[in-house]
Formats: structure tokens, sequence, C-alpha cells
């Protein structure tokens, strides 16, 4: 996939390949606030998960850059998630991407709603190691249809390096060409379907954010 790497050095495009996609769900680092999703998604009728957190692989033919996707139905929607990168030449890098899911699916099964849509990346990214020391005040927001959505920090997600340590047996930076997306902030007014997603990863001490903006083109169910 094609980025543009933000670093000292100044802007650069770099070409990062993705080939395995892992996707991090029930990461919240506040218990009480995990538990609050958990009954926030059962709502719409998710079943609890079997441990917290847990990974999910999905096809890295889902990871797109188009400002545009394709989706079954109306019934899918947007989560703003950090993303790290694998990658030999330039390190770990930090993108802003959406674990975008089918939520009526969702209820009959989490992994297979999570392979049913185009998960989105930005086409910016930072190296981890310039923002590791402040992770915690990074903010994590989106925007659904024009609106409000998601407010939060990553302080609300478990630690990164544990994730990828827990996952990875010990490991403690993403292999190359491995994607993992590391969980998302509860959504305001609870999960809903929406047409437009709008996401950000905003550094407030350098000013900059990671951005993505796509919308949700719906195809027809027919039987």
């Amino acid at each position: 996939m094609q980025f543009r790497l933000h670093d000292d050095a100044g802007a650069r495009d770099v070409k990062v390949p993705v080939s395995v996609i892992v996707i991090v769900g029930w990461s919240g680092r506040d218990r009480t606030a995990v538990d609050a999703h958990i009954r926030e998604l059962e709502q719409i009728g998710v079943a609890p998960p079997s441990q917290t957190p847990l990974y999910y692989r999905v096809g890295a033919s889902l990871a797109t850059q188009d400002e545009r996707i394709q989706v079954l139905g109306e019934g899918s929607s947007g989560e703003a998630e950090a993303v790290l990168i694998g990658s030999a030449a330039y390190g770990m890098l930090v993108a802003i991407g959406s674990d975008h899911t089918d939520r009526a699916f969702e209820a009959q099964s989490v992994a297979i709603s999570k392979q049913m849509c185009p998960k989105p990346l930005g086409r910016d990214v930072w190296r981890y190691a310039d923002i590791a020391e402040r992770w915690d005040t990074l903010r994590l927001e989106s925007d659904m249809d024009g609106e409000p959505y998601q407010r939060g920090t990553m302080a609300a997600v478990q630690d990164p390096i544990a994730l990828v340590a827990d996952y990875f047996q010990g490991y403690k930076a993403v292999p190359p060409e491995f994607a993992m997306f590391l969980g998302t902030v509860p959504a305001l007014g609870g999960v809903c379907a929406g047409k437009t997603f709008s996401a950000r990863l905003a550094d407030d001490k350098t000013g900059r954010a990671l951005t993505l903006d796509y919308e949700t083109v719906t195809l027809p169910i027919v039987s």
C-alpha cells in the first residue's frame, strides 16, 4: 500500500506491503468501559466475547484506501481505530483506520461480520517511535453523517505494545506486512449505521492529525 510518512525528515511517499490483518476486539483499558461496550452491542443482539481482548483475522484484500466502499445493505458502519503496521524499511508505523462492520450480521457472528466489509486506511502515517511517549494523549475521534460519533483518547485502549506482545507471543513490534487494528472507543449515542464516516487520530503536541474520510455505497440484498 502507498502511504505518506511524516517524520523529522519531512514527508515522503513510502510503499508498505500489507498481507495480514489482525483486528483487536474488546481491548478497552477500563474493564467497566469494556463491559459497557459489551452491553451496548448486546442491545443489537451481539453475543458477548469468549475472552477479552479477542484477536480476529480478516482477509488482507479488505484493506483499502478508496474514498468510497461498497457494502451489502444499509446495516453497516465504521469504527475509528489506530492501526500499527509492520515495516522492515521504516519501523513500526501508525495509521488511522476504520473497522467497518456489518452491524446486521454482527448479531450472528462478530468474526464473519468483520470479514464482510472493507477496512479503510488513511494515507498518512507516523513512526510509532516518534509518538510512543505521548501515545495515551492522542485523540481518537470520528463523525458519522456529519455528526459526532466517537470521542476519546488512546488512554481508553489497552497499551499497544502489550496487545502486540500478547498476540505475537512476546514480540514487541508488529512484524513486517502485518497490520493490527488496536480497538476503538465507545460510540456517543450507541452503535448505529451511517453512510459517511470521518476518523482522525490527533496529536495535540504537534497539531498534526492522521485523517480518514470515506462514504459507503449500499448494494441491494436480493433473494
